[in-house]
């Protein structure tokens, strides 16, 4: 493997890494054409790509010329090599990571938000941000304890929305919770104890609902700021459901309250 090919093994599966280089790797034809041209470094392409999918080709010429990105043809069996799939399509772009902070992902004073603590699953964070756009919400905010945004995983599972839904990483997301405050807005925590269905609460206004791990749910710490604890009622034996459906749901009626 040349130079360029043990990177991007390395950005594929170590976070720090991509830390490190500033860059992440997106994978397939479709996340492919997600990617903003400005942000494309280098578009690695197997041999046979054109072959099974004619369609790319202009793709492919049209990113690079609007991007000046470095194009790279290796072998099939190379590619493999190189992939984060069980069955690769034959495309890849190195991407430049780029960071917003929290005051840029608040700025919306009226905005719809989901705050997220310590989620390790990358299929519900990628699912989220896809959530997210689908209701138009306005950005996440999530801490250092969660599943890396730039993990391959997640981000075939945003589906695009990673370039298109604001999202920033903060150490505390107290102080995350403290400005929502003084913008005059109100964060939900989403709770197995909570007292309040879902759909009661008025999320008309600046709203951001806090979504926990997985297992452990939200930090007491955290529950603690919040303006309320909200439950979405369940029958049958279920105790919880998925964070990412649940998010979901919290999305889509604050986005129904918002028509």
């Amino acid at each position: 493997m040349n130079e360029l090919e043990k990177n991007i093994v390395k950005w594929q599966s170590r976070a720090s890494k991509r830390r490190e280089d500033g860059v992440f790797i997106v994978e397939g034809t479709r996340m492919f054409t997600e990617v903003p041209a400005a942000r494309l470094q280098t578009i690695v392409v197997s041999e046979d790509l054109f072959m099974r999918y004619p369609e790319m080709e202009e793709e492919v010429r049209r990113k690079r010329e609007a991007s000046h990105a470095g194009l790279r043809t290796v072998k099939p069996d190379v590619f493999r090599k190189l992939s984060d799939t069980q069955t690769p399509q034959g495309i890849l772009a190195v991407v430049r990571i780029t960071e917003r902070t929290p005051e840029e992902v608040l700025s919306d004073g009226t905005g719809l938000y989901v705050i997220l603590e310590n989620l390790q699953d990358p299929g519900n964070l990628g699912t989220i941000l896809r959530s997210c756009e689908a209701a138009g919400a306005s950005g996440v905010i999530m801490n250092t304890g969660c599943a890396d945004i730039w993990n391959p995983k997640v981000v075939r599972a945003t589906m695009g929305a990673i370039f298109r839904v604001p999202f920033t990483i903060v150490p505390d997301l107290r102080d995350t919770v403290r400005m929502i405050h003084e913008r005059g807005g109100e964060c939900h925590a989403a709770h197995l104890r909570g007292a309040v269905p879902y759909d009661v609460p008025d999320y008309r206004g600046m709203s951001a609902f806090m979504i926990g791990n997985e297992g452990e749910g939200l930090t007491p710490e955290l529950t603690a700021l919040a303006d309320r604890r909200i439950i979405i009622p369940m029958k049958g034996a279920v105790e919880s459901l998925n964070a990412a459906m649940a998010a979901t749901i919290l999305l889509f009626e604050a986005a129904r309250q918002r028509q």
